[in-house]
């Protein structure tokens, strides 16, 4: 069956993640979560809560940094941390979105020795500028389509300019009927997603 990919970053986050959990259960669908490490690490039962309703958990970082504007260090050790967070709650990841979709040079390298695949999205929601369910929904339906990745935010980044994310969850439902309509089921990243774009912010 044609697939979209639903995934949410910036989490775990008390200010979006439980209504993101809620919103996907109410609309029967899974979803792939790029969860920072620090927040990982300060909410355990939030993590938890997304590996029991049965989501995909993979790495966004430990801290959410600029790759571009960082020594190739500071991200090895920001990578090494997060992989430790994770491990610490028995999560393996698979894929790796660096914060912002920026690549530096020396990103695909330490990606690849710890065997992680880098991954984008095809699809930007923009929903951390603040707009209503009905604007995310329109940025993006009319280029749904097989293999397609949606970008949303179940928590709340860095230079987001809102509060909290119950747009985002206000959008999980009619994103799931507008897929649906066009023959597409919602769900996670899998191993052998048609699509893996590796550096949309480039």
């Amino acid at each position: 069956m044609p697939r979209l990919a639903l995934t949410f970053d910036d989490g775990p986050d008390p200010r979006g993640t439980p209504a993101v959990l809620e919103a996907l259960a109410r609309a029967g669908a899974s979803a792939t979560f790029f969860v920072l490490g620090e927040r990982a690490a300060e909410h355990p039962s939030l993590l938890a809560e997304i590996r029991a309703a049965g989501h995909d958990v993979q790495l966004h970082g430990f801290a959410h940094l600029r790759h571009r504007d960082c020594d190739r260090a500071v991200v090895a050790a920001d990578l090494e941390q997060a992989l430790g967070a994770l491990g610490a709650a028995g999560i393996a990841p698979s894929r790796w979105r660096v914060p912002w979709g920026m690549l530096a040079p020396f990103s695909a390298e330490l990606a690849a020795a710890s065997g992680l695949a880098l991954t984008g999205w095809t699809l930007d929601t923009r929903d951390w500028d603040g707009g209503p369910a009905e604007t995310l929904l329109g940025r993006i339906e009319r280029a749904l389509a097989d293999g397609g990745v949606v970008l949303a935010h179940d928590g709340i980044g860095p230079g987001a300019l809102r509060e909290d994310a119950a747009a985002t969850a206000a959008l999980v439902g009619p994103l799931v009927r507008a897929a649906r309509r066009r023959g597409l089921e919602p769900g996670p990243l899998t191993a052998d997603w048609p699509v893996r774009p590796d550096n949309p912010g480039a």
